[in-house]
């Protein structure tokens, strides 16, 4: 390289200096001072460095620094690290040096690259021959194994510590107490990644009286930078100009990226409070999950080795952190879970879905989602949507709840994605983060609920929008059964009252029944009976259980009814009756429906009952000669289970007096509260008393025998009937 080329290069690279460094270099005169490139062409050598190494008149600018330090370790091909005899990273070195004027001189070098886009080193060196040189290198070894020592130390701290540790306040509060202490910090903070940015989890809010930022956005520059680098970033506050004191309030700082020189702008609001400070990314697969910030209040030199320190922490938080996270997203998510079955059970424990239990039900999921809940009611007509304040007022909500979901649907919108929205929420003093739900039903109500969370708090996580979303989804569920189980009751009371259970009055033959619902909500149940009255002192009695309840269950018994009515009247055999009933049950029920029943023809005028008993309970007839009480037990299959059944017939004599007891399996299977059944025997027993006692009330007291035996509880529907023959012959 010749002089001229040299010089360029030297007023190119001081050019492209910092002021601040030029400066600093300059300000070191006591020793010796060489500037260098990659190529090893001395650029800058101060009057020291002349002296020293006994430059000719024309400098050393422009000469080769190997030239200084012979003989050269290897060939110069192989690079300048690997043929000069001291090291580049700033360690101590005590070496031979040859003057260029002749002779030689032994001193102490030190030597490291310039951070920049170029290859750019500084090398300072002195005479070594003074005894305090070698006391001073000697105490400034001492010092930095202190400093390693004291590093290496709060790592294992660190680690030890926080080993397996689930909790992640705790993870963090004691990373940050070891790393301000082992880095002489001012503050240290820690931040954890969300949807939109980083939210502060650990460190004081307020430093030396300024506010630190609670809440990082994805288009902080801080983050946009950290985010494209993936790295530790030293970074410095720089000063304000003259220009920029004189303007007043500085609303925007510089800083200075001390690795590349980058200059970045903040705004001051939301800057930390320091003078030199680290950004540490924590990442885990691929993505930034949090970051340390550790500062200290006045311009300080921050080393490799803390970079160091750091970058290994954080390694080593990301696994932790990653391990913690997913420990409390999974509890978090069994949470919701189980306080979204016990509301879900809340929800169907009721007959009616009232909109204070609704409310109820909200509220105790903005509970558990750590939201502030409020209501929103949507008008169909006016088009119109009011939200319910704190203090009951209804105030209008700028957003039109009949246009975001349909009948029988449900939403959930995030209300950040609202501008006129978030306004209104500011104005109104509620928190401007969460999300809407809307619950709509087909009576065209549209009910929404507001859950409102702080800041401070963070946004909702995907687990909490799925745990509200299946609620509406269970809230409209549920009220859809409602409206069916309503439905159902008004085609079960019409059933009802057209299928009602009305003896007809026969002469010669004293009637009475009894029905008796196990539950309320059973408006029609499928036992049922019926007394029909026929030519010649001849009547037919009926008494039948079809499985099921609720609407297709008393249709069928409706039909059932209806079809052996005809067949009566037409002079078919109870056992004729019965196989055609099969016949056409195995073709009306869309569903697995069948039947149990009791069919007798009583002919009065011979004193003969023909029954036939299909799957049903054995009718009892109590002889009022002797008060014997006799079991008819000729029986069939059920009905309308199978085709081809065969059904008989069975006959016994009737006597003046005799008592015929037809009952459904709801009696002889009712049980106690100790598990064990009324039965046959009990019903026999019970029945036979009571028929002693006298005809009238037999029905009221047979059946108050059987619900006090089950505790005042049925498990089934209990049906009883009771004939008495007065004229027989």
């Amino acid at each position: 390289m010749d002089e001229s080329h040299a010089l360029r290069s030297a007023q190119s690279w001081q050019e492209g200096v910092p002021t601040r460094s030029l400066a600093t270099l300059l300000a070191l005169t006591s020793d010796a001072v060489l500037a260098f490139d990659g190529d090893g062409q001395i650029l800058l050598a101060n009057s020291e460095a002349g002296r020293l190494f006994r430059a000719p008149r024309e400098g050393l600018v422009g000469t080769d620094v190997r030239d200084l330090f012979p003989p050269a370790l290897s060939p110069r091909s192989e690079g300048l690290a690997a043929s000069v005899p001291f090291l580049m990273d700033g360690t101590s070195s005590t070496l031979v040096c040859e003057r260029l004027q002749g002779g030689s001189v032994r001193l102490c070098v030190r030597c490291e690259r310039i951070p920049g886009p170029d290859e750019f080193y500084v090398l300072i060196a002195f005479v070594s021959e003074a005894r305090g040189a070698e006391e001073q290198e000697h105490n400034r070894l001492v010092e930095e194994l202190s400093r390693a020592n004291k590093r290496l130390a709060g790592t294992l701290h660190i680690v030890l510590e926080t080993l397996d540790s689930l909790d992640v306040g705790m993870l963090f509060d004691r990373v940050l107490s070891e790393i301000s202490s082992t880095l002489d910090a001012w503050a240290t903070f820690a931040y954890v990644g969300e949807r939109d940015g980083f939210r502060l989890r650990a460190g004081e809010e307020a430093v030396g009286g300024a506010f630190v930022p609670s809440f990082l956005a994805s288009a902080h520059p801080l983050v946009s930078m950290l985010s494209r680098e993936l790295r530790c970033l030293r970074l410095r506050v720089m000063r304000p100009t003259h220009e920029e004191l004189r303007g007043g309030m500085l609303r925007y700082r510089h800083l200075i990226e001390e690795e590349s020189l980058e200059t970045i702008l903040v705004p001051s609001d939301a800057l930390f409070p320091f003078a030199s400070f680290i950004i540490c990314p924590i990442w885990f697969g691929g993505s930034t999950i949090a970051m340390l910030a550790v500062g200290w209040r006045h311009e300080h030199g921050i080393a490799d080795d803390d970079i160091r320190l750091l970058e290994a922490v954080s390694e080593y938080l990301s696994v932790q952190l990653a391990g913690a996270f997913a420990a409390l997203r999974a509890q978090h998510s069994e949470r919701l879970k189980s306080l979204g079955t016990q509301l879900r059970e809340q929800l169907m424990s009721h007959g009616d879905l009232e909109d204070e239990l609704v409310d109820k039900v909200f509220g105790q999921a903005a509970d558990g989602v750590e939201a502030q809940c409020v209501k929103v009611v949507g008008n169909v007509h006016q088009r119109t949507t009011m939200a319910k304040l704190a203090d009951g007022a209804w105030r209008s909500l700028p957003i039109d709840l009949n246009g975001l979901v349909g009948p029988d649907q449900t939403f959930v919108l995030d209300v950040s994605r609202d501008e006129a929205l978030v306004q209104w929420l500011i104005d109104f003093g509620f928190p401007s983060q969460g999300v809407l739900v809307v619950v709509a039903s087909s009576d065209g109500i549209r009910r929404g609920y507001l859950l409102l969370r702080p800041h401070e708090v963070g946004p909702f996580e995907e687990v909490d929008i799925s745990f509200l979303a299946t609620l509406a989804d269970d809230v409209r569920s549920v009220e859809a059964g409602v409206r069916a189980r309503s439905r159902d009751k008004r085609i079960s009371q019409a059933l009802q009252w057209g299928m009602r259970n009305v003896l007809q009055h026969v002469d010669g033959i004293s009637a009475q029944s009894r029905y008796c619902s196990a539950t309320e909500e059973a408006y029609v149940g499928g036992d049922f009976y019926d007394l029909i009255r026929l030519p010649e002192r001849r009547a037919c009695v009926i008494m039948g259980d079809v499985s099921g309840k609720g609407v297709e269950s008393a249709s069928v018994s409706s039909a059932v009814k209806t079809a052996l009515g005809a067949y009566a009247w037409e002079g078919v055999g109870p056992a004729r009756m019965v196989s055609l009933l099969n016949d056409f049950l195995l073709g009306f029920s869309r569903v697995e429906t069948f039947a149990t029943m009791f069919v007798g023809v009583i002919d009065l005028a011979a004193g003969k009952l023909t029954y036939c008993s299909a799957g049903h309970p054995p009718a009892l007839l109590v002889r009022s000669s002797t008060g014997e009480l006799v079991s008819l037990g000729v029986q069939s299959g059920v009905v309308g289970a199978f085709g081809g059944m065969s059904y008989v017939d069975g006959v016994t004599e009737l006597h003046e007096g005799d008592v015929l007891l037809l009952y459904t399996d709801g009696t002889t299977e009712a049980r106690s509260p100790e598990g064990t059944f009324f039965g046959e025997e009990g019903l026999h027993e019970v029945a036979a008393r009571e028929v002693a006692v006298g005809f009238d009330g037999v029905c009221e007291r047979l059946l108050a025998a059987v619900e006090d035996f089950a505790g005042g509880t049925l498990g089934d529907d209990v049906a009883l009937l009771s004939l008495r023959f007065d004229c027989v012959g």
